[in-house]
């Protein structure tokens, strides 16, 4: 493990890079007093309201980032078995764990039962037959939330929206009172909350707004059948400014928070959870590579990189827009690039038309906002060596 002391006002410049010297790239970069800056903003604005957040490993199950966000005080959400595990290795406690997915396998399930976790976020009523099953043979009562699709647009990239009809996840209104007549057949099942998420990304709070107006209507539709969940899951969402994340590294968690407070209508004791991931890592995390040649084009130059979308796969997988930096170079002409990597996929692409200082072998960059969704969904395509984490500090 690499070790790097910097602060969190560093610039991504030449006097970073000269921290980076002799460090094979490419590699990760996490700057933890940043991190630690973004976990004290959301622990606040959650805190102020006894919202409590569990985070979302599959935005980052980097163990020092884990170890971070324990010290937090936050909750985990998993949506694997060895996310489960990952979690519980790291120090999280099971009675702060939900269990979310679309497709949990049987020893998935067993897993969770054995640990008695907070909460599976069922997604079917398939899923309940088989963790009321499950439940009874383990002599035990599930703890369950059903995560209901709300219909909400969440205004974001149609692959990672999800609380639409249209989406596999979640269970559709129109199927609720079924569920209840079957729930009432399945004796170890405990129903104790709606679970709701609709999309990653999402920086609009009026979307948070509509989906505070429905959950309202659907926890009215329970209590009028004499059911009171304990808590409602408003899962997460909350997005971060990949433009610029410096002037934003950190999300206004005070207006997302706040906006629930303001159009969210829970009972009297019940409590309110979230599922947070991306707008907790994502600005902390950068992806550093090295350049190895630039070509010229016909309509463009091409500064190609070290890195490849087996280190970060967004921007191939759905156009994600990164910000990319030059840390080295000096030169105040400016050209524009199509910054490539090495992968022998044409959409092994960071980012097109990139306007960067004159640009030459051996540059170091920075692709910015990769704490989220980069280490996390590496590869090994092309037989590629999986890459080294950097911590600003040593945990």
């Amino acid at each position: 493990m690499h070790l790097v002391t910097t602060s969190s006002n560093m610039p991504f410049d030449s006097s970073l890079a000269n921290n980076f010297a002799g460090i094979r790239t490419p590699f990760y970069y996490y700057d933890m007093a940043l991190l630690a800056l973004t976990l004290d903003a959301a622990t606040a604005a959650s805190g102020k309201h006894d919202y409590h957040v569990h985070y979302a490993l599959k935005a980052n199950a980097n163990a020092p980032v884990l170890a971070a966000i324990l010290r937090a005080g936050l909750g985990s959400d998993c949506v694997s078995g060895n996310e489960i595990s990952r979690a519980l290795q790291a120090g999280f406690l099971a009675d702060t764990l939900t269990f979310a997915g679309v497709g949990k396998t049987d020893d998935e399930i067993n897993l969770g039962l054995k640990h008695n976790i907070f909460s599976f976020n069922c997604e079917s009523v398939a899923e309940l037959e088989v963790i009321n099953q499950l439940a009874a043979a383990a002599g035990t009562t599930a703890r369950v939330a059903l995560r209901i699709n709300p219909n909400v647009h969440a205004n974001t990239h149609h692959y990672i929206t999800t609380g639409l009809d249209e989406n596999k996840f979640g269970i559709n209104t129109w199927e609720l009172d079924a569920v209840l007549q079957q729930l009432k057949h399945m004796p170890h099942i405990a129903l104790n909350g709606l679970h709701f998420h609709i999309g990653s990304q999402i920086t609009d709070m009026s979307v948070f707004q509509s989906l505070c107006v429905r959950v309202n209507e659907l926890n009215t539709w329970f209590q009028d059948r004499n059911i009171v969940p304990s808590y409602l899951n408003l899962g997460g969402g909350l997005g971060v400014d990949y433009t610029q994340p410096d002037k934003h590294a950190i999300p206004d968690f005070e207006n997302y928070f706040g906006t629930v407070q303001r159009f969210l209508e829970p009972l009297p004791n019940q409590q309110v959870h979230f599922e947070l991931g991306r707008s907790l890592v994502a600005q902390c995390g950068s992806l550093i590579t090295r350049v190895l040649f630039v070509k010229k084009g016909t309509n463009t130059n091409f500064a190609i990189v070290d890195a490849g979308m087996t280190e970060l796969i967004r921007p191939a997988l759905y156009q994600s827009y990164h910000y990319i930096q030059n840390m080295t170079s000096d030169a105040s002409e400016i050209e524009s690039y199509d910054v490539v990597g090495p992968i022998c996929e044409s959409s092994d692409c960071f980012g097109k038309a990139v306007n960067l200082p004159l640009t030459k072998r051996h540059d170091m960059m920075a692709i910015r906002s990769t704490g989220a969704y980069g280490e996390v969904m590496a590869s090994q395509y092309n037989l590629r060596d999986k890459v080294k984490s950097i911590y600003s500090d040593q945990l």
